[in-house]
């Protein structure tokens, strides 16, 4: 399994647990995501706040305050949440000191590394939040079925 980071896992999460527990223009508090997912609060404000920046969560104060998405979760593509929580995931590997070399890393970089940035990169730009959570459903081996439907 490909290791990220704690910041672009919980973030894909709060996207996810937004998406489908918004309803009818209802919002989801911080403190709800923080309980279903047992992510910790003051580490997930930290995110959601990164989420606004990108442009994909809106806020709202108040008695019923919280987050809802800033559009449909289909019009949200994986490479987008990636690149704003992360801008390294997606970055070539391209090295030009390597390039101009004639050595094994060199090979390497481009026949495996530069294939594995491209396709995920490719998988990563066609894939939505909300085909990640359509996908989650139906590999949940635990029969929790999340409802989503776009």
């Amino acid at each position: 399994m490909m290791k990220i980071s704690t910041r672009v896992e919980y973030g894909l999460i709060a996207l996810a647990d937004i998406a489908i527990n918004c309803k009818d223009g209802k919002t989801v508090s911080s403190a709800d995501i923080a309980s279903r997912q047992g992510i910790s609060q003051k580490y997930l404000e930290q995110i959601i706040m990164g989420l606004r920046q990108g442009g994909f969560v809106k806020g709202q104060k108040g008695s019923k305050g919280g987050y809802t998405l800033s559009r449909s979760a289909s019009k949200i593509y994986l490479s987008e949440i990636l690149n704003a929580l992360d801008n390294t995931i997606l970055a070539d590997t391209y090295d030009e000191e390597d390039q101009n070399s004639n050595n094994i890393r060199s090979s390497m970089n481009t026949c495996l590394w530069e294939k594995f940035n491209g396709y995920m990169r490719r998988c990563a730009e066609q894939m939505t939040l909300s085909d990640l959570i359509n996908e989650c459903n139906e590999n949940s081996g635990n029969g929790q079925n999340y409802m989503y439907y776009i």
